[in-house]
């Protein structure tokens, strides 16, 4: 259960984001919808290869 502490004077469309921004990081949603049909371990496994190949190429694009 996620819980937000609205603070005195904070107005209701800034604890909606802080919301918003804490649910996004819980992965409900993600995991939601990856059960919703059921992938191959090789996709899923492919595409995290994919996705660490897009990291890495940014990375080295801007000389971190």
């Amino acid at each position: 259960m996620i819980i937000i502490n609205v603070k005195e004077n904070e107005s209701i469309d800034r604890a909606l984001k802080r919301f918003k921004k804490k649910f996004e990081k819980t992965g409900v949603l993600k995991e939601l919808r990856s059960r919703k049909a059921f992938e191959k371990p090789s996709i899923t496994k492919r595409q995290q290869v994919l996705k660490a190949r897009y990291i890495q190429r940014m990375y080295a694009d801007h000389n971190y």
